[in-house]
């Protein structure tokens, strides 16, 4: 379950990154160009297409809003939807920009439904997302990673408010395995997020949740391994 909410939180990440892909970009460009180059880094970041229904900025203040972002799956997972995210609303520091530091005021995070495919060939595409894991995640909890792609330090996030809808498992291969569980958070509030370790009591909430949905994935995760070790891997 720790591998699974791992995952989990990278796209946490992932998401953190799309708003500051669009603050950096705002001072370039107008935001039909501004749409088109988030949807470009993310196939840069996950080797995913992504499609964005909106964007929104206030000018006169630092507001960021993202409406119906999807992340589809390669056509190894069968090419249908893989992420979809209703919301994404972030309130930034302007003042930490000029220092090249991420500081989110406020961040509403709606994952509406995620979906976990294992194709004919028996992968899972949680374990294949192209999403970099840390190298030593006991002292960078990810930051590293972050900093040395977006050339910026991720310092908080002061108030972070999570809902999360649905999770799928869908096998292509053995349609009769597939299910769905219903996880059901809504506006779930954490305070002062500096790092992955303050977001146990989402962990604990998103396990209570599952029911066990996700057991089954880490033994996905061993038959990888079991693959690997065949190859001579």
């Amino acid at each position: 379950m720790k591998f699974i909410f791992k995952w989990l939180l990278r796209l946490f990440i992932v998401a953190v990154m799309l708003a500051v892909v669009a603050i950096v970009t705002l001072l370039l460009s107008y935001n039909s160009i501004l749409r088109v180059t988030m949807e470009r880094q993310i196939r840069a970041q996950t080797g995913m297409d992504a499609e964005i229904g909106s964007l929104h900025f206030a000018l006169t203040s630092p507001t960021i809003k993202i409406q119906n972002f999807k992340l589809y799956n390669s056509t190894n997972f069968g090419g249908a939807p893989f992420l979809d995210i209703p919301e994404i609303y972030v309130e930034y520091d302007r003042a930490a920009l000029k220092r090249k530091e991420i500081h989110i005021t406020l961040m509403r995070f709606n994952l509406g439904e995620l979906d976990i495919v294992k194709n004919q060939a028996g992968l899972t595409n949680i374990f294949a997302l192209g999403i970099p894991a840390p190298k030593n995640p006991a002292t960078t909890h990810g930051t590293i990673n972050f900093k040395k792609q977006t050339e910026f330090e991720f310092k908080q996030v002061d108030v972070l408010n999570v809902s999360v809808g649905n999770f799928k498992y869908i096998d292509l291969k053995n349609p009769e395995n597939n299910r769905e569980q219903t996880i059901g958070l809504e506006n779930v509030v954490v305070p002062n997020v500096k790092s992955q370790a303050d977001l146990g009591g989402l962990e604990a909430l998103i396990v209570l949740r599952g029911n066990g949905f996700f057991e089954s994935l880490v033994d996905q995760k061993k038959t990888g391994l079991d693959i690997l070790k065949q190859l001579g891997l």
